[in-house]
């Protein structure tokens, strides 16, 4: 515990002899960690929009005009024999109008002053979730449907779904690439403060070398510095995301249920506490990288 104080008062001591070079340190932390919570927040956002909207998949088959009953009850039989629906529902061209005109309001005068329904009747397929979980049988429903007499056409969710995931897991990976340059950066950055500091603290050095120090209460102040700046850096990056997702909540929440169905939610505690815990290790890597070239 002493050698822990001793560690942490020098640290504070030199940090704030060198307190501007320190603030830019502490900054630049903050600035790379607040990327990355930021990149945390819009990723656990979209995979809970995703998720809803999984569960929310339907498989829509559009009817030709004019189709005989007894191609609607064709295809109703073979939605169920699939074993794949949990829920079919008939859609009729005037219920589909009607629908139409109730999500769309601002355009329901104009549809109505068509001469004909443009819209097609359909059947909407409510799928069960080991379906959902199987897309290659999915896709022989849907193939098994597009060739029977009466559907003009078959609509699955889940193939836009897929392409917005893959739009998800590109953003992901140039997220971790920019996290990445950034923390470099702000390792790079720690290390030049505390090379700073050290030849500040040059005759200090010496002298404790010279009485026998042991290298662990020369180098120790060193890496202290490091992980006292990554996680002051940590904590205002923390502070920072949170500001933003209130802003956030404050001016888009009622918009954004009303669009996906689900609000807006701030990172969880393990992704509070990594952030934390990651400035903190790249102050450490920095000040390490420092202490090693004492000797």
């Amino acid at each position: 515990m002493h050698a822990i104080r001793f560690f942490l008062t020098e640290a504070v001591g030199s940090a704030w002899r060198g307190r501007g070079a320190a603030l830019l340190a502490v900054a630049t932390i903050a600035l790379s960690l607040f990327v990355l919570g930021v990149f945390l927040l819009l990723n656990a956002n979209l995979q809970q929009v995703v998720s809803r909207w999984s569960e929310a998949a339907e498989l829509s088959v559009y009817l030709a005009d004019d189709v005989p009953d007894e191609a609607l009850r064709r295809i109703d039989e073979m939605a169920k024999a699939s074993g794949m629906t949990d829920h079919i529902e008939y859609v009729s061209k005037g219920e589909a109008l009607q629908r139409f005109r109730a999500d769309f309001p601002d355009l329901g005068a104009t549809a109505g002053a068509l001469e004909r329904n443009p819209f097609p009747a359909s059947f909407e397929l409510q799928l069960r979730p080991v379906a959902r979980d199987a897309p290659g049988a999915v896709d022989g429903l849907v193939t098994a449907l597009s060739g029977m007499a009466g559907v003009a056409d078959v609509r699955y969710d889940r193939d836009w779904i897929a392409r917005l995931n893959a739009v998800i897991r590109g953003a992901r990976i140039t997220g971790a690439l920019i996290v990445g340059i950034l923390a470099l950066a702000a390792a790079m950055t720690v290390a030049n403060v505390v090379r700073l500091a050290a030849a500040a603290r040059r005759d200090e050095i010496e002298i404790m070398q010279l009485v026998g120090a042991p290298f662990a209460y020369v180098r120790g102040p060193l890496v202290a510095e490091g992980i006292l700046q990554g996680g002051l850096g940590a904590l205002l990056a923390v502070a920072a995301v949170g500001a933003t997702y209130y802003a956030a909540r404050l001016r888009l929440a009622d918009g954004l249920v009303d669009v996906t169905g689900v609000g807006l939610t701030f990172l969880s505690p393990a992704h509070v506490a990594a952030m934390v815990v990651g400035g903190m290790m790249l102050g450490c890597i920095g000040g390490y990288a420092v202490a090693r070239g004492v000797r």
